[in-house]
């Protein structure tokens, strides 16, 4: 009857050491995955800079064009946006979009510089993504490894966050586990 007993404790010790193992595994794999954020955030600042070269040669030619014929870049706005012609009131809409977001962008892009400390352009970058061009940086995205700082400090952070989160749920489950009661030994009298 004892060595019964003494295989179960094997085993469930076998499966403890499984689940720790399995528990490392994840974290690294949760590193690896976290360190993926501040690569992500460098490869958005990139198309971001990008971006912006496009749409102050498309507003800077607006401005000339406006310039050209005698009228304010925003009165140019205005007297397209209302005529009659729908073409011509969706190239005033058109240009009005673009000089709002190339507003937007250029302070975007000011706070992903002044960002500080470790993952300040990741958390500058989640306070406020420009979704088209953040799904666009998904769409052509290619992971890296992290070689800096901030690459390096989110990997840390995945990798505690995903081994702390395995290790409370296993010991949860550890708890909550039948637990084999010993059989009382009977004396003999």
């Amino acid at each position: 009857m004892l060595l019964s007993g003494h295989r179960s404790e094997i085993r469930i010790s076998y499966v403890f050491r499984v689940l720790r193992t399995l528990g490392l595994a994840l974290g690294l794999l949760g590193g690896m995955i976290a360190a993926q954020g501040p690569e992500f955030a460098q490869q958005y600042a990139q198309r971001l800079g990008g971006t912006l070269d496009e749409l102050r040669r498309v507003v800077a030619g607006f401005e000339a064009d406006a310039t050209a014929t005698g009228h304010t870049r925003d009165d140019a706005v205005d007297r397209l946006r209302s005529d009659p012609n729908a073409l011509v009131a969706r190239r005033g809409e058109a240009a009005r979009y673009d000089i709002a977001r190339l507003n937007d962008l250029t302070a975007q892009q000011q706070a992903l510089a002044s960002a500080g400390g470790p993952l300040g352009r990741l958390a500058a970058l989640i306070r406020d993504p420009d979704l088209p061009l953040a799904r666009a940086t998904y769409q052509d995205y290619s992971p890296a490894i992290p070689t800096t700082t901030d690459g390096l400090v989110a990997g840390l952070l995945g990798f505690l966050g995903t081994w702390a989160g395995w290790r409370v749920l296993s010991d949860l489950g550890r708890r909550m586990a039948p637990r084999r009661r010993e059989p009382v030994p009977i004396e003999r009298v």
